[in-house]
């Protein structure tokens, strides 16, 4: 009995030490849970001891407190973030930023009218990562997408308002090929560069019919869906970012100068038989007193061949009177440039709780142009709040933007063909201080500074009002209702002020104002009602829906000339004396749709989806106003079934996928299917013409006969929609427990019932032009995306690449409209061929011999040193049936590659994007390599290296005054490679370590320094290499600049 007692307090003992062992060995720890991508507190991550079930979730303001065992590991976790692990320390507090998980399966995608897991979805949806593209200093974000999603190709304009041309797998239609923008569930075809890129939370990218069917028939072009940033809880937070971008051009097409101009005049008048404007020097002195604007060669004549010893440039280019202007050596690409900067600062504001939360946001960018006198000046506010209701069943919010843009009038782009076409020898000013031009048997060019300098104070503005108010109500459990009413009104007016000049022998006595206006939009009513229900393994999301959009827009104009004052503040129609000009008018258009989609899930391994959607549109005519638009997709989680358990350890997600889906178009004339008349009752200003509908007979009418109305086009009421019908077969895959993902699309669509406007004959009478459908199109390619996503070391990396390829061809086209797309209208049509195919003669190189010459077949203007062109058809002369494919502007491929690396307070990045196979028309070269296609301007300094006696090894043809060979014909030796790869931004940050912080009353700062276009690698040799400057946008394009950036973002 006592050895049972003995043992018993053995037992407590035992226990008693234990336990104060236990306590001993346990900590608390706390800290702080954060956003990477925002800063924001992550409200409901889950902090676990690592092995046990002893966890905690944080806080509204991210905060957690737990006790652990001492050395222990702790897990955070939250979805859509990358989990991490810590060693427990209870000596400071924790404060852990947890990166987003860009493959994250279980995050939500928004794909119209509703969102789903990312999971579930069936279509071909690209998801774009804001944090790649939110420190790029642009104004239209979707400038920054280019390389960043397969299948999307964005072609840059370089101007200072963000322009950029946009395709989604290709070319679908032969009109506008656009796609549609859907803005926090308003639809709209506008800019992009009105929006703020500090707003947007989100892109995505529908490129199939399955996922852009529910926006039926406008979107056969593809949709980007934007959402804009919301109100967030956990209290209110300020965000404020600031950078500064200086921008030059990168590279631009050499000029001839006034001495190289001289040169090359010369040789063409020796090649061309006639050395024009020589004289004999002797002595050191001019035998004759030299004329104005006459370059003056020293001559020395060797068997009967002219050698250049000396040349005298003209000291005055005018004539009659004192001479004012005096020859110079104008740099005007130099003149017209400059470094241009770019201002970005954003304020945002957030607050919320569990019934509401709110944001308030102003954007101030401007951008000076690197073309002097070009700019784009941008203010943007945006207020949007939700607030939950009667047990938080009702939800009731607003968004509502606005923005006031003001941009230059100039045309940056014809400043720079006025800059490379007006001669050096120009000057810019004369010596009495008035304006540089053009002389006599010059070119009528005008003086580019000048144009910047007299157009300085012509603008244009834009206000847009732009947003939706909004309502949502949970009916029953699952059921929610949910309606919106958006807006999207514009106003924008123009003022341009040409005022009097002199410039060379180019003048303009009358000043003259124009001013230009217009006003209007469009409002959207949609409303929703989406029942979502959980069957056990059985899963349904079903969603019906009715949407209404009417758009009117009215526009006027007015002039005056006669202003005895030219400036700003005196400039008023009221002000002038001289002729009045006025014009208006007013077009408009509605949309009536009606939409169902059902998505369904089994066992989350088998997904479905079905969409329908009819639309009815007031652009059609009466007989096919209504189309209706079906699709569906399918898919297999193959990764989820039992049989694939074993191979998970490798193929860790894997998903199958396929759609069908028929869209529209609707992107046309709004009066396309109508008999549209005109009345005429204006005199032309010009000539003193009648332009009235009455026909003067006798001839004694003199201007004041009746007049009526006319009609310009015939009514069609079997007008009916474009259809794109679309297949898409698509693999998601991860292996090696995500470290790798990606996924691989094809698709075919074809385009049916394309509108084109077909010639009419004479007995129809005048305005017999009609809309019809007639053609068709198809388009096919593939897709391919791969991410790599792993922390090595201390360095968290990810790495992305794509690639993509497309190719369209017309596969139908009315016979009477073949002829207005390449091809010779016989055995070589447009049909079976991309659409932007090139169609010309082949170039042969250059005949260097008299030999050469004799034994080439018949091509007029043939000589030693121009071009040869090939006999395709051996019939023994060249002539248009010598024509043939020479190429196509689309590229085979568009790629790019994004690296992101993350090394304890600093990160990198850099993106890398390119295109192969793709061709252009470069019309440069009509400048560049010829002398005698345009007379009297400047060309370029390629030129000095044309074909010579001397030089037989160059590829440009002797220069020559004249055009015998008719080489300004379209040929290979325009089409030019414009592949090319560029290094499109890199970045490198520093986040402030927490101490900072702390003593700065700061939740977040972040410096970086960026760069933007700083090397492009193109093809640079070759028969079809690139001479241009910039193969992204070749001929006379703004330049796409090279830029560096700093900016800061801080948040508390």
């Amino acid at each position: 009995m006592k050895a049972l007692k003995l043992r018993k307090w053995c037992v407590w003992i035992t226990m008693l030490f234990m336990a104060q062992a236990l306590f001993a060995q346990q900590v608390s720890i706390n800290g702080t849970v954060i956003s990477g991508t925002d800063n924001y507190p992550v409200v409901g991550a889950s902090i676990v001891e690592k092995g046990t079930t002893n966890g905690i979730i944080t806080d509204m303001d991210g905060n957690f407190s737990l006790s652990v065992t001492k050395g222990a590991i702790i897990q955070i976790s939250y979805i859509g973030y990358i989990t991490q692990e810590i060693p427990a320390n209870e000596n400071k507090k924790l404060n852990i930023v947890l990166k987003e998980n860009v493959q994250a399966l279980g995050d939500v995608v928004v794909t119209g009218y509703s969102s789903q897991k990312k999971a579930d979805l069936t279509g071909a949806v690209s998801v774009v990562k804001m944090d790649d593209i939110k420190n790029i200093n642009t104004s239209n974000a979707v400038q920054s997408l280019q390389g960043r999603v397969p299948g999307l190709h964005v072609t840059n304009t370089g101007q200072p308002n963000g322009d950029v041309d946009v395709k989604i797998r290709g070319v679908s239609t032969l009109g506008n090929s656009k796609p549609l923008y859907i803005i926090d569930g308003i639809p709209s075809t506008r800019s992009m560069n009105e929006i703020a890129t500090s707003d947007i939370e989100s892109i995505q990218v529908l490129k199939d019919a399955s996922a852009a069917t529910i926006y039926g028939s406008r979107a056969a072009n593809g949709v980007i869906i934007v959402t804009t940033k919301k109100g967030k809880a956990g209290g209110t937070h300020v965000e404020f970012r600031a950078s500064l971008t200086a921008q030059q051009w990168q590279r631009s097409v050499d000029l001839l100068n006034t001495e190289e101009y001289g040169l090359v005049n010369f040789r063409a008048g020796v090649n061309d038989g006639s050395v024009l404007n020589t004289t004999t020097l002797s002595n050191g002195s001019i035998n004759e007193k030299m004329n104005p604007y006459t370059y003056m060669y020293d001559v020395a004549w060797n068997n009967g061949k002219p050698t250049l010893n000396r040349m005298i440039l003209p000291e005055y280019l005018d004539v009659a009177g004192d001479p004012v202007m005096r020859a110079a050596d104008t740099d005007w690409v130099k003149e017209i440039s400059r470094t241009g900067f770019i201002q970005n600062y954003n304020v945002t504001v957030t607050s919320g709780n569990e019934k509401g939360r709110a944001l308030f946001s102003a954007d101030y960018y401007g951008n000076d142009g690197t073309v002097k006198g070009t700019y784009f000046d941008r203010i943007t506010a945006r207020i949007n709040s939700d607030y939950k209701l009667f047990n938080d069943r009702v939800v009731i919010g607003e968004n509502l933007s606005l923005s006031k843009t003001r941009s230059s009038t100039l045309d940056g782009k014809g400043l720079q063909e006025n800059a490379k076409n007006i001669q050096s020898i120009v000057p810019v000013h004369s010596l009495d201080g008035g304006w540089g031009g053009p002389a006599n048997n010059m070119s009528d060019r005008q003086n580019p500074v000048r144009l910047i300098e007299d157009n300085k104070q012509n603008h244009e503005d834009v206000f847009r009002l732009f947003g939706d108010v909004n309502l949502s109500v949970d009916i029953l459990k699952g059921l929610t209702f949910r309606s919106k009413f958006g807006i999207d009104y514009t106003g924008w007016w123009k003022r341009d002020m040409q005022k009097t000049y002199q410039s060379g022998f180019m003048s303009d006595k009358t000043a003259r104002l124009n001013t230009y206006t217009n006003y209007g939009g469009n409002w959207v009513l949609s409303n929703t009602l989406q029942y979502k229900v959980d069957l056990g393994k059985s899963n349904f999301d079903i969603l019906v829906g009715q949407e209404m959009m009417k758009y009117r827009l009215e526009d006027m104009s007015a002039g005056r000339d006669g202003f005895l004052l030219e400036n700003e503040d005196y400039m008023y129609l009221s002000v002038g004396d001289g002729n009045l000009r006025n014009a208006g008018g007013a077009t408009s258009y509605a949309l009536s749709s009606f939409f169902g989609k059902v998505n369904y899930s089994y066992d989350n391994r088998y997904l479905a989806s079905v969409t329908v959607r009819r639309d009815g549109s007031s652009r059609f005519g009466k007989n096919n106003r209504w189309g209706t638009f079906p699709a569906f997709s399918l898919g297999w989680r193959v990764s989820e079934e039992g049989f694939f358990e074993g191979a998970k350890n490798i193929v860790s997600d894997l998903k199958l996928r396929y759609g069908w889906g028929k869209t529209g178009n609707q992107e046309i004339d709004n009066y396309a299917s109508y008999g549209l008349y005109q009345a005429r009752y204006y005199t032309d200003a010009t000539w003193g013409r009648d332009q009235g509908t009455a026909y003067d007979i006798t001839g004694t009418g003199q201007g004041q006969l009746p007049s009526g109305f006319i009609r310009t086009q015939r009514v069609n009421p079997d007008l009916k929609w474009e259809a794109t019908t679309q297949n898409n077969a698509g693999i998601d895959f991860g292996v090696f427990n995500q470290m790798f993902t990606g996924s691989i699309d094809y698709f075919y669509k074809k385009t049916d019932d394309i509108l084109v406007k077909p010639p009419y004959i004479a007995t129809i009478g005048f305005g017999g032009d009609r809309w019809v459908n007639g053609a068709s199109m198809e388009n096919s390619g593939f897709e391919f995306m791969l991410t790599y996503n792993q922390k090595v070391g201390e360095v968290d990396l990810n790495i992305t690449g794509n690639i993509a390829s497309y190719r369209n061809k017309i596969t139908k086209l009315p016979e009477d409209v073949i002829n207005s797309y390449p091809g010779n209208g016989n055995d070589q049509t447009i049909l079976g061929r991309p659409w932007k195919s090139l169609f010309g003669y082949v170039a042969d190189g250059i005949f260097q011999n008299e030999q050469e010459v004799t034994d080439h077949v018949e091509q007029p203007g043939k000589g030693v040193g121009r071009i040869r062109y090939k006999d395709l058809n051996d019939d023994g002369k060249i002539n248009d049936e010598d024509r043939t494919w020479l190429g196509v502007e689309d590229p085979k491929f568009l790629y790019g590659l994004n690296v992101n690396a993350g090394w304890k307070n600093f990160d990198f990045s850099m993106f890398w994007n390119g295109q192969v196979g793709s061709h252009a028309n470069n019309g440069q070269k009509t400048f560049t390599d010829f002398f005698g296609l345009f007379g009297g301007q400047n060309y370029g300094r390629r030129l000095v290296d044309a074909w010579s006696p001397d030089n037989t090894s160059s590829t440009i043809p002797a220069a020559s005054a004249n055009n015998v060979n008719d080489e300004g014909r379209f040929s290979t030796y325009f089409v030019e490679n414009t592949s090319f790869l560029k290094l499109a931004n890199i970045e490198i940050g520093y986040r402030l370590p927490d101490h900072i912080l702390k003593a700065a009353h700061m939740e977040s700062a972040r410096i970086y320094l960026s760069g933007q276009n700083l090397l492009t690698i193109k093809k640079g040799w070759g028969d079809n290499a690139f001479t241009g400057a910039d193969p992204e946008t070749p001929n006379f394009a703004y330049p796409v600049p090279r830029a560096f950036t700093f900016g800061i973002n801080v948040s508390f």
